[in-house]
């Protein structure tokens, strides 16, 4: 397995497989890896004849006063955990390679971008679609694999690729959680002991409200205010957003009559968490 740095390089890796025919598939990530992310690049490696990671902690995405500085970072560890799992190369430029000075083109995906996290974070999104715009130009993947936790993000980036006329797949991947239910992320080191027992509401009032959907429940209010109601029970919890959009588009419902996803974000102390699952109508 090779770590490369540089974006020629990159290019030029990829070349060579795509000389020999080979199908590239690509996981896109900030590192400090968890099982979460290794369940892509199982995928990956899966469907794909060569398997590109990267990891680069993308300053763009981040808001003033948010965690850059303070996001984890541990490139040998992730290095072992790729190799283990049969990445070909992992991909780490620095943010001057990604960023040179002088640097002026964003892209933005818009109107599905200011909801939900987009209204607390609304930079963010430019920045995502940005640098996966950028990681795509350089790895050229057949197939690109996300998490579901990042639901938004996910189609955010589908619609970017269908609208840019972009010549690859993304493919979403189911969240992976903790035995008690909890969304792996790399923040969740940031809880403490009791931030950390009081985070599992966030699942639990999810899976409840995705039961009582499937059931029958067609009040988007209801069903919010169920999750809201139970959120409020944890001493530390404090409430970003929670949302029942349409699973496709992100465009809101006003009645549940179709398969929706049903998503969060709430801080405790203050490490934010975001979730989602989806009832199917």
């Amino acid at each position: 397995m090779q770590i490369v740095e540089k974006i020629c390089e990159m290019k030029n890796i990829i070349a060579g497989q795509k000389k020999l025919g080979k199908i590239i598939g690509f996981v896109p990530t900030m590192g400090f890896l968890h099982e979460g992310h290794i369940s892509l690049v199982r995928e990956s490696v899966k469907q794909n004849n060569f398997t590109v990671m990267s990891i680069f902690v993308n300053p763009t995405q981040f808001g003033v006063n948010e965690d850059y500085a303070k996001y984890p970072r541990d490139l040998d560890k992730d290095a072992l955990a790729a190799w283990e799992n049969g990445v070909d190369v992992i991909f780490a430029p620095s943010v001057e390679e990604m960023y040179p000075e002088g640097y002026k083109t964003y892209v933005n995906v818009e109107d599905m971008t200011g909801i939900m996290c987009g209204v607390c974070r609304p930079t963010h999104f430019k920045g995502v679609v940005t640098v996966v715009n950028k990681l795509f130009n350089v790895v050229r993947p057949d197939n690109a694999y996300f998490g579901q936790k990042d639901a938004q993000q996910f189609i955010v980036l589908k619609k970017m690729v269908r609208d840019l006329n972009m010549n690859l797949n993304v493919i979403s991947c189911p969240i992976v959680r903790e035995k008690d239910g909890l969304a792996k992320s790399s923040r969740n080191i940031f809880l403490n002991e009791e931030e950390r027992a009081e985070a599992v509401v966030l699942s639990e009032s999810l899976f409840d409200s995705k039961e009582l959907i499937e059931k029958g429940e067609k009040s988007k209010e209801k069903v919010i205010k169920g999750i809201r109601d139970r959120i409020r029970t944890a001493k530390h919890a404090e409430i970003e957003y929670i949302e029942i959009v349409d699973a496709e588009t992100l465009d809101e419902v006003e009645t549940i009559n179709k398969n929706v996803l049903i998503a969060l974000a709430v801080k405790f102390g203050k490490t934010r968490l975001i979730d989602n699952v989806i009832a199917e109508v």
